[in-house]
C-alpha cells in the first residue's frame, strides 16, 4: 500500500504546526512536527551544554491524535515550546550530524502512514517525492504577533520587538545556512497567510489537500 505524504515547509512562526495538526485531524492523516525533533535536541543542549547524540533517546508517540515528544522516559512536549529553546533548536538544525541523525526517522514515519509533515526542508530534502508540497509563510510582523499571543497563554511572552527581531534573525540563519537551507521547493505551492484568521489558513490547506490528493 502506498501512503500519501504532504510536505509543508516555511519560516518560523508561520503557523505550520497548529495549522498542519488541525488539517491532519480533519483529513485522517498523521501529523508529524519535525521541528519538535530538533527542539528536543536543542533542549538537551541548553540543559547540559553538550551535544551528544548518542545520549539522546528521542522518541515520538501519538496519543489521541496528539504528538508527544520524549527524551528517554521524560515527556518534554511542553518544555520544548519555551522561547529560549527555539534558537537552540535552530542552531542545532544547522549541524550536518544532527540532520543526518534525524533523517531516517522522519522518512520512516512517512512510509508507515498517511502523513502531513512540516519543517524547514521537508519538500527539498526529507521527502523530495512527497505527493504534495506547500510553502507556508506570512510577514515577519504577522508571525511575531501570533507568537506573542501564543506565548502569552503560558505566561512566557518576551516583548513583541524582541520576538520580531528573533524571527528576522532566524529567517536569515535558516535561509543562509550551508546544510539544508530553508527554501521553497520548485514544485511547492506558495501560501501566504498574512492577515488570515487561523480557521481561514486551515481551510486553505485542507481544501488544497482535498483537491490535489482526492482525499
Amino acid at each position: 500500500m502506498k501512503y500519501r505524504s504532504v510536505a509543508i515547509d516555511g519560516p518560523s512562526g508561520a503557523g505550520k504546526s497548529t495549522i498542519s495538526r488541525t488539517a491532519a485531524g480533519r483529513l485522517g492523516f498523521v501529523y508529524v512536527d519535525t521541528g519538535a525533533l530538533y527542539r528536543v535536541i536543542g533542549l538537551r543542549c541548553l540543559e547540559t551544554g553538550l551535544l551528544d547524540l548518542e545520549e539522546i533517546q528521542l522518541s515520538m508517540k501519538f496519543s489521541g491524535g496528539e504528538q508527544r515528544m520524549f527524551d528517554g522516559e521524560r515527556d518534554v512536549t511542553e518544555d520544548i515550546r519555551k522561547h529560549e529553546v527555539s534558537k537552540a533548536a535552530s542552531d542545532c538544525s544547522a549541524l550536518p550530524e544532527v540532520r543526518a541523525f534525524l533523517l531516517d526517522l522522519q522518512r520512516d514515519l512517512a512510509k508507515r502512514q498517511d502523513v502531513i509533515m512540516d519543517g524547514r526542508d521537508i519538500g527539498t530534502v526529507v521527502l523530495p517525492d512527497a505527493d504534495l508540497k506547500i510553502f507556508l509563510t506570512a510577514s515577519p510582523e504577522d508571525r511575531a504577533r501570533r507568537r506573542v499571543a501564543q506565548l502569552s497563554q503560558s505566561g512566557d511572552a518576551p516583548p513583541y520587538e524582541q520576538i520580531l527581531q528573533d524571527i528576522i534573525t532566524r529567517d536569515h540563519n535558516d535561509s543562509t545556512r550551508k546544510e539544508a537551507p530553508l527554501r521553497q521547493a520548485p514544485d511547492a505551492i506558495l501560501l501566504d497567510t498574512t492577515g488570515n484568521t487561523f480557521q481561514q489558513s486551515v481551510g486553505l490547506i485542507e481544501n488544497l489537500i482535498r483537491e490535489k490528493l482526492g482525499v
